[in-house]
């Protein structure tokens, strides 16, 4: 343990994409293992308050935080990874930082100063930095600065870890610098210059990376290494290889062979043991050795951007892991689905997942894809829009009510059964204003939910602003649309089953931002045996 937090940046050079959140959560499980605490953050560059109000095709999913907080996909991975719980202060971007230095100019806070860049801007994303260490709750926080060097956006947040390393002092801070070294086959060789120019944009705001990680599809020869170390003023065993991997659950294993958390914890001249990754490596073991395999359908409508539904296919893969299955997930665009060619899309599957999601572009796409999983029995999930979408699909084929729908869908439907929440029909800004955060339900008794949780009360997280219409309940309960779980303060209906199926399960909260390596999620659990047993049966 430290009596004052340490403090690990981690930026990124040459290209997006190389994975800082991955090698960023791996280090971080790494060090983890050897007995520190550890929290990890991501500084986004964009000016968006949060990820919340950006469309998919443009960031990936929004996580959800526990604490109600929209934030970056990366978040999901520190969860994933370290099975700890991130926060509000875990996700910090510009829109933000500004937001918060311009209220405080208009409070009169800064006594009539010219508010700028450095130092109004920049004291503020280093007071956010030490939001989490100052917590007296972590040893090390790691730092993952989006964007790359070079980015005019990036500027701001460069500058203040320029100025924390001055302020913390030596040995109190360590930046890692993930770089790519491209191989060139024309040439037949992998070429380091794009990381030294990288290296030296970052010298040239002040700030010296301490570690070089280096992206790349073939390994780096001893030669390659020390030309690095030399060109980039990193001490060689500070060059660290980052070979593309088969799985992200690979990767802290490679970075201990490298010794990244041995160079990292000398630079914070800190205790360095032997990582337990015992679990870990079960997990890793399990999840590349399946005996078994079953394919699932996820019926969505950003189905070619995996990073869409990323919690979910990371969920998937614990699932799957802990039940031995290799789980192969089918993306079905929702929008070229009809009663015409859905047996053929979907008749081979051994279950249906039908994705969260906004708008009503590919509605009855989903709608049609429930009534065929229902009535030919294939086990169902629904998540968030897709229990709403199993709801609409029982009103209309089973209650007979042909128009129902979602408000959200048709405004003027006779049968709104699903519904804008209460506290939403006043709502006029978009961004942070659902239904966020972690919820109470509690269970019924003898249903699938209390079978999977084994217990009656839990709290899971949402990000919603339409809910099940309380005033058909009656009717769906007796048709044999079961409500079986429900908050306890609202009566909001959370959970619905159809106990005449093997496995109909749909809900709306979002299973899937909580499980975990170590964790995880009991419903997709649930889901992937079901669609084990299915397949067996067929």
């Amino acid at each position: 343990m430290t009596t004052n937090p340490k403090y690990i940046f981690v930026t990124g050079g040459v290209s997006s994409s190389l994975g800082k959140g991955i090698i960023a959560a791996s280090l971080a499980k790494l060090l983890q293992s050897q007995g520190y605490r550890i929290t990890i953050q991501k500084l986004d560059p964009y000016i968006n308050i949060d990820p919340g109000t950006l469309n998919p095709y443009e960031h990936g999913e929004c996580y959800v935080t526990e604490d109600g907080a929209e934030t970056d996909l990366d978040l999901g991975h520190y969860e994933r990874f370290l099975n700890v719980p991130t926060s509000q202060a875990n996700n910090v971007t510009t829109g933000r930082i500004y937001q918060s230095v311009i209220d405080k100019e208009r409070r009169g806070e800064f006594l009539g100063k010219t508010v700028q860049v450095i130092p109004h801007i920049t004291d503020e994303i280093k007071r956010r930095i030490q939001i989490l260490g100052n917590s007296g709750d972590y040893d090390i926080v790691i730092t993952e600065i989006g964007g790359t060097v070079g980015d005019i956006e990036s500027l701001p947040y460069i500058e203040a870890v320029r100025q924390l390393e001055w302020d913390l002092g030596e040995h109190n801070t360590c930046v890692i610098h993930l770089t790519l070294v491209p191989y060139l086959s024309a040439a037949g060789e992998l070429k380091t210059k794009p990381t030294q120019h990288s290296v030296k944009t970052l010298m040239e705001s002040g700030v010296q990376a301490d570690i070089l990680v280096c992206r790349t599809e073939h390994p780096l020869s001893e030669g390659l290494k020390t030309k690095l170390a030399r060109f980039c003023n990193v001490k060689k065993e500070a060059v660290i290889e980052s070979i593309d991997a088969s799985t992200i659950y690979d990767v802290p294993n490679l970075m201990l062979h490298e010794g990244l958390d041995k160079v990292v914890l000398n630079q914070l001249q800190l205790e360095s043991s032997e990582p337990d990754l015992t679990r870990w490596n079960a997990f890793v073991k399990r999840h590349k050795n399946p005996k078994s395999e079953i394919t699932i359908g996820l019926i969505g409508k950003y189905v070619e951007l995996q990073d869409s539904y990323k919690s979910i296919l990371e969920a998937f893969i614990h699932a799957g892991a802990k039940k031995e299955v290799k789980v192969v997930v089918e993306p079905i665009h929702s929008e070229y689905l009809s009663e015409s060619n859905i047996a053929f899309k979907l008749g081979h599957l051994d279950g249906v997942l039908v994705a969260p999601g906004f708008g009503e572009r590919g509605i009855e796409g989903k709608i049609d894809a429930v009534k065929y999983v229902r009535e030919n029995n294939i086990p169902f999930l629904g998540i968030c829009l897709g229990m709403q979408m199993a709801v609409i699909e029982y009103a209309r084929n089973v209650l007979n009510l042909k128009a129902a729908n979602s408000v959200e869908m048709d405004e003027h439907t006779p049968d709104p059964v699903i519904n804008l929440m209460e506290s939403q029909k006043n709502v006029i800004n978009k961004g942070g204003t659902m239904r966020l955060g972690s919820w109470d339900c509690t269970l019924q008794s003898d249903s699938i939910a209390q079978q999977v949780y084994q217990t009656e009360q839990i709290k899971e997280r949402h990000r919603h602003r339409f809910e099940y219409n309380n005033d058909y309940k009656t009717r769906f309960e007796n048709s044999g649309l079961k409500s079986t779980g429900v908050n306890p303060e609202t009566g909001l209906v959370e959970i619905i089953e159809i106990p005449e199926n093997d496995w109909f399960v749909g809900v709306q909260y979002h299973p899937e931002y909580k499980s975990t390596v170590s964790n995880p999620h009991p419903l997709f659990v649930a889901f992937v045996s079901a669609s084990l047993k299915y397949k067996k049966k067929k």
